[in-house]
């Protein structure tokens, strides 16, 4: 069974997610590793044409950009061996009262869980549960629809012992879990998550990749009164849907999709760009590439 521990009065402890767009305060990063093989995690171009000095250099100024725009950014050690570990936003998530350590399915990843989990609690952050037995589960297919509600994508990353443990530590916290199903579409090593089709920008905008999301999921959007922006297909793969809220109304997004940044200027975001073409050959984005501690309203 997932573990959960009790709740913990942390003061002032600047910890605690229960929101996909409220303000950022403070976000775990890692840099990207040059003792990795690239090529068995599937990196485009790797080894050859993967630029390991653009790869860093390039995170490095990601890193920069979330910290001129007030975050407060917590900076964790390589990770030698693990070329997808700097995508902190999959092996683990964060909830109002600690983190939860998930459990992969991508044999590139299984060390990455403990690993976060471990750097986080080193900060402070209390381990509210594991993901155990069979589970499997990425946050890449969790986010917050409201302060009381995670969305779940079932996905090749995620199984259904996987979504069950998760529905168990999230009710511990009176969290609700709603499941949406994701479409093959290129099959598991292509991993298509719950957050590769949608990401949150306000609590009442969103960006969404219609082609590929479910329509159980376009349903709540309207339900709820979420609008969404839709991602052109010929932005699809360069990550336009891949948009990290440092605030509602205010996101970083990826270089290289003019045609989804109009749209979001359109719709009164104020929009911030990275250089992401290195990165991007790792298929994550700046949601993939934060994994947030601490918001809040």
């Amino acid at each position: 069974m997932p573990i959960a521990t009790a709740r913990k009065d942390w003061g002032m402890s600047k910890f605690g997610v229960s929101s996909s767009v409220a303000n950022l305060k403070r976000v775990a990063v890692r840099p990207p590793t040059r003792d990795a093989d690239y090529q068995a995690a599937h990196w485009l171009g790797a080894p050859e044409q993967l630029d390991l000095d653009a790869l860093q250099a390039d995170h490095a100024a990601f890193v920069e950009l979330l910290r001129e725009l007030g975050c407060e950014v917590d900076v964790l050690p390589e990770a030698p061996g693990q070329p997808d570990a700097c995508f902190v936003y999959d092996p683990a998530f964060t909830t109002p009262t600690g983190v939860i350590q998930l459990q992969g399915a991508k044999e590139a990843r299984v060390k990455e869980p403990a690993m976060l989990a471990g750097d986080i609690s080193a900060l402070g952050m209390p381990t509210v549960g594991v993901l155990i037995g069979d589970a499997t589960a990425d946050a890449g297919d969790m986010f917050w629809l409201d302060n009381k509600t995670v969305a779940i994508g079932r996905t090749y990353r995620t199984n259904e012992a996987g979504e069950k443990q998760l529905r168990e530590i999230f009710a511990a916290e009176g969290i609700e879990a709603l499941s949406f199903h994701m479409p093959h579409a290129m099959g598991p090593e292509y991993c298509l998550h719950l957050m590769s089709v949608i990401s949150p920008i306000r609590d009442d905008l969103a960006v969404v990749y219609e082609r590929e999301a479910p329509v159980t999921l376009l349903q709540e959007l309207a339900k709820r009164g979420i609008k969404t922006i839709s991602v052109p297909d010929e932005e699809y793969m360069s990550l336009a849907c891949n948009v990290l809220a440092v605030r509602p109304g205010v996101a970083v997004m990826p270089s290289g999709n003019p045609i989804t940044a109009q749209l979001l200027r359109d719709a009164g975001v104020e929009v911030h760009i990275y250089k992401a073409d290195v990165i991007n050959r790792g298929e994550g984005g700046p949601t993939c590439l934060t994994r947030p501690l601490w918001r809040e309203d």
